[in-house]
């Protein structure tokens, strides 16, 4: 149990769900042309979430110091696991997944996408050791690699079937996934300066140059409610466009109840939030914002079939 909370494993959970509904749910669903056979996918998956939890590994080994004020209930390094032990860990689920992505990209004829894998493996380490310290960047980078995990099921299970004849409907098709990766950017990234918030005593008392650090509590809750305002405004344009204008109503529901109403949720009480547990309290919010979205796609689809 105390590897799984290393490797935070509902994080995990919720990303191999996020890429198995995005295949299953929609693009299988939809019967859009698909390079790689199941348990290929399967493997994507595994690359992904051994990767994901290698990063989560050495942030824990990094962040010790930091969580012992903010969370000692959760330190894990150095307490129940051994530092060294974690280490191994780290090394070893790199190397599933860097050779995971490695095999696929040779099964698509790709060999150069098996930098992608190794590119994430250096970016997380970078964000450990260094990157995280720095304002913004740290929120980037982690809301950038979520959205990574949705456009690499385009990568290696659309694009090599794109042909001359299907290219104008798969186009349309990886537009969707765009749009999904970019939802996931924007949820994540608001949820990170969230977890700032929620940790800005460790992180001050570590040196680190945090959003919270740089213009305080009060200025950074304002400037995420206004940027709360942001993905509300797209996704209402997005279900009146795109839903309502064609007569899906059932996700149009769906979007405006699970998503779009929790974010409204999100932004009220931003406004007032001022203690550690107000900041987790509206974390585990957009995380639930980031699943119910997820989940959107297999509505989308299902709407879609039974409007056609």
């Amino acid at each position: 149990m105390d590897f799984l909370r290393l490797i935070r494993y509902q994080n995990l959970l919720m990303l191999a769900l996020m890429q198995v509904v995005f295949r299953y749910g929609f693009l299988q669903w939809y019967n859009i042309p698909l390079a790689l056979k199941d348990w290929q996918f399967a493997l994507l998956v595994l690359a992904t979430v051994s990767i994901a939890a290698a990063g989560y590994l050495i942030n824990n080994i990094h962040d010790r110091d930091t969580d012992l004020e903010n969370k000692p209930h959760r330190v894990v390094v150095g307490e129940s696991i051994s530092e060294a032990t974690a280490y191994n860990y780290y090394f070893a689920l790199n190397g599933i997944g860097v050779a995971a992505g490695a095999y696929l990209s040779f099964v698509i004829d790709k060999w150069s996408f098996a930098m992608i894998f190794i590119s994430i493996v250096m970016v997380l380490y970078m964000y450990a050791t260094s990157l995280k310290q720095n304002l913004l960047i740290g929120n980037f980078i982690v809301a950038l690699l979520l959205s990574v995990s949705v456009l690499i099921i385009g990568i290696f299970d659309m694009y090599p079937v794109v042909t001359p004849d299907n290219r104008a409907a798969m186009g349309l098709v990886y537009g969707v996934v765009i749009d999904y990766a970019i939802f996931a950017f924007i949820i994540n990234f608001l949820r990170e300066i969230v977890k700032d918030l929620e940790d800005v005593n460790g992180d001050y008392n570590q040196g680190m140059k945090t959003l919270p650090i740089v213009l305080g509590v009060a200025r950074t809750s304002i400037l995420v409610f206004w940027l709360s305002l942001l993905p509300i405004g797209i996704l209402g344009y997005y279900v009146y466009t795109y839903f309502f204008s064609f007569d899906l109503f059932l996700i149009a529901g769906y979007a405006l109840a699970l998503v779009v109403a929790p974010l409204v949720y999100f932004t009220v009480k931003m406004f007032s939030a001022k203690t550690q547990k107000d900041f987790h309290h509206l974390s585990v919010v957009l995380k639930l914002v980031l699943l119910f979205g997820i989940l959107s796609v297999a509505v989308l689809t299902y709407n879609l079939k039974c409007h056609a």
